[in-house]
């Protein structure tokens, strides 16, 4: 709970009471400062003769928390005060910095008082409007608080020291628990021994995020508790860029016009701010156009990237095919993170997918790109990428719960895949109360945003199961392959390219990989053999093992459909609606509607009606064996290849069919097919599983 000042704790009221008791100058500092002519420096926000910064302040941990300033203590320089209040300030919850001085160093008596301020004493002055800059509009911390310390100096038989002369530590704020004040920039800091780290990694063209927890490792301490934050690696980094920023916008345009030239189905746009200066540049390849076409209905977007040494913003869309493996939709390099820049980027990638929006887009938790969204795709279904928000909660709540962190964790994880909006918020309100968590700001936003990221509200849109974990660690693997922490902007337009032809080579590697293992079936039933021949491997895998969880299940008609139910179970269950006439089935989980394929529940229905295959529109094309675009994007070099392959897989699916309508069938096309396989693999294969142009190929 955060406090609100007057004496912050009995502790240091106490030990301020005694010392004020028995200091000599108690009688003269009733009042705000000691004497009359003190009573100019009340008005703090006055900043005409401050001295140094508030990023100029320091600490030094010499000094015990306990200590607390009095009237007449003593130090031998002023230095060695600031730091005894800095190491106070600490303790109850504040940072400080220096404020105004009297005298001047060399001049006369040189200085003679210094002031020690609260770092949200003063007021922020209004800055001049400057159209040639861009404004940030960052909101100050200061709010006119008047705690202080004020020291003066004196010199004794000939010694220079400096006393406490003024002191009051009333707040007009509230102060920060000692794990939240460790976040003020005044107790942040980077040593050389980790600069010289970061920047090794940042060579290697790792995250910040990622530099962040092997550093976290390194030292040994909980995620969120190094001394340094997120932000200030981005500005070390920052302040290491070497290039030019114009030459660097110039090389990247000339990139991207030479790529346009040897390849006209290459898209990119850009814009340039009043000073004809590049704003935004965004880009897409012809083979990420054409999977967009069939994979387009449920996209990431994730802008949780930069390009560290440029401090540029990166936007890539990404989104998943029909054998569960990722893929490119295109990228976008931002000056800004703002609504303008976001609605932008959104508008050029809606035209380079020729004005089709996805039916679902999943982001990060941002403000500015959520309202670019409902602007540029209002019918598109906006939800947040849960991976990423879960990736902040180490930072958000292991210091605030402590040792109760993983179990807090477990019950978020239960609350988020309920299938109730009630149940969930039922839920919530008993894991605020049970944890503590009643004023907690993040808990707060989760809780206002939960219609964009618990699985009760999203269930009835499609998400092509990029919600589970196992797709964002392939997403996510699949971007960090293309991020460079010290690439040139032109280069890595080219680095992008390398990596998703590299995919999409790979992709249809695995694609083979996948039609030719061998397909178990697990329940006999005719559906399932039927759906073997239609959908891919990873699709099928997934409808499998819902078909084996069907056994278990009951099914009761009624009048407006049928109850399905565990067969342990005497209550609950789904409400199921099949008409068999038009084919429609549809189940209260909504699970065909969020990841296109069937639940177990209507499956279980389907089998109890007689139904021997599922109805065609439950097997969705786009989890359909059919050719992927990176195969389109060959068909120059090999479309005589590309249509034989075609060809032997319609031949295997009608082999697959037809072989399980009876044991002597099936056991006939297994001889068979493995005495085949055995002449088949009797042949010479080249690297990429066939001949082309150029490929030598080998005997394995």
């Amino acid at each position: 709970m955060n406090r609100l000042v007057h004496f912050s704790d009995s502790v240091c009221s106490e030990q301020y009471l005694d010392k004020f008791i028995m200091s000599e100058e108690a009688g003269h500092m009733m009042g705000l400062y000691g004497d009359p002519s003190d009573q100019r420096s009340l008005s703090l926000d006055d900043t005409s003769s401050t001295e140094e910064s508030p990023d100029q302040t320091r600490l030094s941990l010499e000094t015990t928390n306990d200590a607390v300033p009095y009237i007449g203590q003593r130090f031998p320089n002023h230095d060695a005060a600031y730091e005894f209040y800095a190491e106070f300030a600490k303790g109850c919850g504040f940072s400080i910095r220096r404020h105004r001085t009297e005298g001047k160093a060399g001049v006369g008596k040189g200085l003679t008082r210094r002031y020690f301020v609260c770092h949200r004493a003063g007021n922020t002055p209004v800055k001049a409007a400057n159209d040639s800059k861009p404004q940030r509009n960052r909101k100050s911390s200061r709010c006119g608080c008047q705690a202080y310390m004020r020291i003066s100096k004196t010199t004794d038989l000939g010694v220079p020291e400096w006393r406490v002369t003024g002191f009051m530590n009333h707040h007009n704020h509230e102060l920060l628990e000692p794990n939240q004040v460790r976040f003020l920039p005044a107790y942040r800091s980077i040593s050389d021994a980790d600069r010289s780290r970061i920047l090794m990694f940042a060579k290697t063209g790792i995250s910040v995020q990622q530099m962040m927890r092997l550093m976290e490792l390194e030292k040994g301490v909980e995620p969120g508790y190094l001394p340094f934050t997120e932000k200030d690696v981005r500005n070390l980094l920052q302040s290491f860029r070497k290039v030019d920023p114009e030459d660097e916008s110039i090389d990247l345009l000339r990139m991207c016009r030479n790529i346009k030239e040897k390849d006209p189905n290459f898209k990119y746009d850009f814009s340039l701010d009043s000073n004809n200066r590049l704003e935004n540049i965004a880009w897409s390849y012809a083979s990420s156009i054409q999977s967009y076409d069939i994979f387009g209905d449920a996209v990431v977007f994730d802008t949780t990237h930069r390009l560290t040494a440029f401090d540029m913003p990166l936007g890539i869309w990404v989104g998943v095919n029909n054998y569960g493996m990722p893929c490119f939709f295109g990228c976008v390099l931002l000056r800004e993170e703002t609504l303008r820049s976001y609605s932008w980027a959104l508008k050029v990638f809606l035209a380079f997918m020729n004005g089709k929006a996805p039916q679902t887009v999943l982001t990060d938790q941002n403000m500015c790109l959520k309202e670019a969204i409902n602007l540029e795709m209002p019918t598109t279904k906006h939800a947040l990428c849960i991976w990423l928000v879960v990736a902040k909660y180490p930072s958000w709540f292991n210091a605030v719960l402590g040792e109760r962190y993983n179990e807090w964790k477990a019950e978020f994880n239960r609350l988020y895949n309920l299938e109730s909006v009630e149940d969930f918020e039922l839920g919530w309100r008993d894991m605020v109360n049970s944890f503590g968590l009643h004023t907690n700001r993040h808990i707060a936003s989760l809780f206002a945003l939960r219609s964009l990221w618990a699985l009760p509200y999203l269930r009835s849109h499609f998400f092509a199961g990029m919600t589970t974990t196992g797709h964002s660690k392939s997403i996510n693997a699949f971007i960090q392959r293309f991020l460079s922490a010290q690439s040139r902007l032109a280069h890595f337009v080219e680095q992008v390219a390398v990596t998703v032809d590299f995919k999409d080579q790979t992709g249809e590697q695995q694609t083979m990989q996948q039609n030719l293992q061998n397909i178990c079936l697990k329940t006999g039933a005719p559906m399932e053999a039927h759906a073997a021949t239609v959908l891919t491997p990873f699709a099928f895998s997934k409808l499998q093992e819902q078909l084996v969880l069907a056994a278990h299940y009951a099914s009761f008609q009624m009048e407006d459909g049928f109850l399905v139910r565990h067969h342990t179970k005497l209550e609950g269950g789904r409400k199921v609606y099949w008409v068999p006439r038009e084919g429609i089935v549809s189940c209260s989980c909504h699970q065909f509607e969020f990841s296109g394929i069937l639940c177990r529940h209507a499956l279980r229905v389907l089998s109890t009606g007689n139904c021997f295959q599922i109805p065609e529109r439950y097997l969705p094309h786009r989890w359909r064996r059919i050719s992927t675009p990176a195969t389109k994007a060959l068909q120059n070099t090999q479309s005589d290849h590309t249509e034989r392959v075609q060809l032997l897989q319609s031949m295997v699916s009608t082999l697959v069919t037809e072989s399980a309508k009876s044991r002597e069938r099936l056991d006939i096309a297994t001889e068979n097919v493995s005495i085949l396989l055995s002449r088949i693999r009797e042949q010479p294969i080249c690297s990429q599983g066939f001949e082309l142009k150029g490929r030598r190929c080998i005997n394995r």
